[in-house]
């Protein structure tokens, strides 16, 4: 799960699974170190590796809360609380409840457009669970699952994980990832998705059986994108995180064994210092820096972007768009 508004960029959410160095056997016999991550973390690599190093590394102080975050874990832990009702409890007004009850008021310019949104996305949570049967039990809801490859130690949490009957007859895992961002989900979106596939890998591994199908659940819309793996494609996604993990891997070892030691140097101007830790961590300067928790701490970040207000994620120029056109995950 992410939250950051689609197709816009935005910041990243916080990764609750920090990286540890995990000891596999291999085939040697000798024991094979595996970095341990969630797909937060590897496409934190990809975006950035200077956000990647201000987030896990080397931390600095973050922006403003967005409003659109706000918006988004409403939503999910809404969605998560309405399973855990009994049910008898688990109708639609139950999931406006929810999302009124576990509302937060970070980032939004003043209460009248914190409760506007308040009111839109407790809406669009009571209607998509009016499609639900809620006596079909998912076999997790925020459940973590983990998977290992040659490399890595993967790891992350599922919103929802159904258990169906296939096309075939038989019964599989369903992933289920809900967005609350301003677009609809495309099938392209459920086909690209690193995490998905993690998802789908940690699944099997995890609750031992099958599992192919993933699905974006769009809230706001109450549409689905769905995309089903096949042995081939599962396989590309996860040499891809290896692939990922690899780099991030290595730059960690350089910066435990030698760049931690100039980070202070940096913070006070050594130059030297600034380029040797650019030389592993670079900049990736891009419009979409006005999104990142640590523009005030990247001069190239604030070069290559403008500022924006907290609520920018929302909608329209006074970040109130219609239901439908929420800036979240």
């Amino acid at each position: 799960m992410t939250t950051q508004p689609s197709g816009g960029g935005g910041p990243p959410a916080p990764d609750p699974y920090p990286a540890v160095m995990v000891d596999a056997q291999v085939l040697d016999g000798m024991p094979r170190r595996l970095f341990a991550a969630t797909p937060t973390r590897l496409t934190t690599w990809v975006d950035c590796p200077r956000r990647y190093r201000f987030t896990y590394l080397d931390p600095r102080p973050k922006g403003a809360p967005w409003a659109h975050s706000s918006v988004g874990a409403a939503a999910h832990n809404a969605l998560r609380d309405w399973w855990n009702e009994p049910l008898a409890e688990r109708t639609p007004d139950t999931a406006v409840a929810l999302v009124r009850r576990r509302w937060l008021t970070d980032g939004f310019r003043d209460e009248a457009q914190s409760e506007q949104w308040r009111e839109g996305i407790a809406a669009a949570v009571g209607t998509y669970v009016s499609g639900l049967d809620p006596s079909d039990e998912p076999v997790g809801v925020e459940r973590t699952v983990a998977a290992t490859t040659s490399r890595l130690a993967l790891s992350g949490r599922v919103d929802r994980i159904d258990d169906r009957v296939g096309e075939d007859g038989e019964r599989e895992l369903v992933v289920v990832d809900y967005k609350t961002g301003r677009r609809p989900s495309s099938v392209e979106d459920a086909r690209s998705s690193l995490a998905l596939a993690v998802y789908v890998a940690g699944a099997r591994r995890t609750l031992h059986q099958r599992s192919r199908r993933v699905e974006l659940h769009h809230v706001p819309t109450n549409t689905v994108a769905a995309f089903e793996h096949t042995e081939a494609s599962l396989a590309r996604q996860l040499a891809r995180a290896d692939e990922i993990g690899d780099e991030a891997s290595n730059a960690q070892t350089v910066w435990r064994e030698t760049l931690q030691r100039k980070a202070e140097d940096a913070k006070a101007g050594d130059l030297d210092a600034v380029d040797a830790i650019d030389a592993v961590f670079p900049p990736r300067p891009s419009a979409a820096c006005c999104w990142c928790d640590f523009r005030s701490s990247c001069p190239d970040g604030r070069e290559s972007s403008h500022s924006l207000v907290p609520w920018a994620a929302l909608g329209d120029s006074e970040g109130q768009g219609p239901p439908g056109q929420l800036g979240a995950k």
